[in-house]
């Protein structure tokens, strides 16, 4: 077999292997009002899971969406004043890599607070 047919090989067995391991990649997105509700639950999803021997990466800051919202201070006069109010929403992401039932089970029986909304993609 010649060099370039053995990296040919060579390649086509690597990409084999990362589509493999790209099938049990499961990524958690998390979303909050608050920051330390989102740091907090990311750190328990981070403890739960490496307890299980699954791998993680992340987490990984989102850019911080702000919606500004601007009102008028009185209602019939005074038009040019105003009040701005900011509402700011925190992303973190994480990916378990190399995950097994045993990982899935011990994410399913985490309790996270309230304030946080946790979407799963596998």
């Amino acid at each position: 077999m010649s060099t370039a047919g053995r990296k040919v090989a060579l390649w086509t067995l690597a990409y084999k292997k990362n589509k493999n391991v790209s099938q049990q990649r499961i990524r958690i997105k998390l979303k909050s009002y608050d920051y330390n509700l989102v740091d907090k639950s990311a750190e328990k999803i981070v403890k739960t899971v490496k307890m299980t021997g699954a791998m993680v990466s992340g987490p990984i800051p989102l850019p911080t969406d702000k919606q500004i919202f601007t009102v008028n201070r009185s209602t019939f006069v005074n038009k040019k004043s105003r009040e701005q109010f900011e509402l700011s929403s925190y992303k973190r992401l994480l990916d378990i890599h190399s995950s097994s039932s045993k990982t899935i089970d011990a994410l399913m029986k985490l309790e996270l607070p309230s304030g946080v909304e946790v979407e799963i993609k596998v």
